[in-house]
């Protein structure tokens, strides 16, 4: 038997495999930082055993709550992702599985591969509303992609809506990248009218991953320098924060009318939105803005709810490092954080994949219908 991570996105360090009923790993911490929860690894020669994978220092991960209810995922072909037994005893984290087959990978999430994230940019080149270019290098060399969409015989420039939506500040955050894969493909279906409409009205520049590097390295929450991009945007560099400083210089030049920044949540088992109602500058027009989109999106898709979130800001305190709350109130436009689960939507729950790869990938989707409740109010 053997576990290994030595893979795009890869996470463990292995203590002990003696025994595959008591097998002792740990998660390794993002470089440079205190910060970790994402794993990945893969067994191997374990098939028809009963197998208890312990995590032992998951009672030490940054969100330790979060384990609560929480069941890890599975897969033998890297593409479909199931559920599989999982215990936390406040301390140890154990994932009790007997595999099937003499090969079966583990993750906190599914994981998205830069592999199948250039696929991605690959994908959306092939229509004539999509281009492309590298906004710059991340510290460990790797391409920061922003793809450009709108409708070459719509208006002037001037003259359209600027929509920036961008994903996975937070590396292991991976449902960010599926969810991206619905919205950019429903955006360039040709054939879909709102779709047509919205790039009638807006350009749309989007960053489906934010941070190739923490994402190839298997962080959690942090870039090769240790750096926690969405508590960057008030002071970014280039030497800590190469990628925040690219997006954000390219923001200023095109402008912003709305923002929307998807993560993931370690805690908490909804799909919701978190607002800038904390932001010195805000208006009522942005908070009415804001409740609107949800509501609409409420009405598009049932996986996302409104009852539960984050606490609200009070007046004047919202943190304008984070990437939202800084687009609000600098650019005084719509700008709001999604966040999605870990775990299972406990709204609408599926028992065997849990919240997964191809409900956020519908989630996105469902996020046009949203802004096009919205797009003609923005400026």
């Amino acid at each position: 038997m053997r576990i290994t991570s030595n893979f795009d996105g890869g996470n463990i360090r292995v203590i002990s495999t003696d025994d595959p009923a008591n097998v002792h790993l740990e998660i390794r911490p993002d470089k440079d930082s205190e910060f970790f929860q994402w794993f990945f690894f893969r067994l191997t020669g374990a098939s028809d055993r009963d197998c208890r994978l312990n995590i032992l220092n998951a009672g030490k991960a940054s969100y330790a709550a979060g384990w609560r209810d929480y069941r890890a995922v599975a897969s033998y072909d890297r593409k479909t992702w199931f559920r599989v037994p999982t215990e936390f005893d406040g301390t140890v984290l154990t994932i009790a599985h007997r595999p099937e087959f003499d090969s079966v990978y583990y993750a906190y999430f599914a994981p998205y591969s830069m592999e199948r994230h250039a696929d991605l940019i690959g994908q959306c080149l092939k229509f004539r509303t999509c281009t492309s270019e590298v906004l710059g290098t991340t510290l460990d060399g790797q391409d920061l992609d922003l793809l450009t969409i709108a409708a070459p015989e719509a208006g002037t420039a001037g003259e359209r809506k600027v929509c920036w939506v961008i994903a996975r500040q937070h590396p292991g955050e991976t449902m960010a990248e599926w969810w991206m894969e619905g919205f950019v493909k429903r955006l360039l279906d040709e054939r879909d009218p709102l779709a047509r409409a919205l790039l009638e009205r807006a350009t749309f520049h989007i960053v489906a991953n934010m941070n190739p590097d923490g994402g190839r390295r298997g962080h959690l929450r942090t870039n090769a320098a240790g750096a926690n991009l969405n508590r960057e945007w008030s002071d970014p560099s280039m030497e800590q924060s190469p990628e925040v400083f690219l997006v954000r210089e390219r923001m200023r030049k095109t402008g912003v009318d709305f923002l929307l920044d998807v993560h993931g949540d370690e805690a908490l088992p909804y799909n919701f939105i978190a607002n800038t109602f904390g932001i010195p500058a805000l208006d009522e027009r942005q908070r009415e803005l804001t409740n609107d989109y949800k509501a609409a999106l409420v009405k598009a898709n049932p996986d996302f709810q409104i009852e539960h979130g984050y606490p609200e800001n009070q007046p004047g305190k919202a943190n304008l490092s984070m990437a939202a709350n800084h687009a609000a109130e600098t650019f005084g436009c719509l700008a709001m954080t999604l966040e999605m689960p870990f775990k299972d939507s406990a709204v609408t729950p599926d028992p065997a994949q849990g919240w997964s790869p191809e409900r956020c990938r519908k989630l996105g989707f469902s996020n046009l219908d949203a802004l096009y409740a919205v797009i003609d109010r923005l400026r």
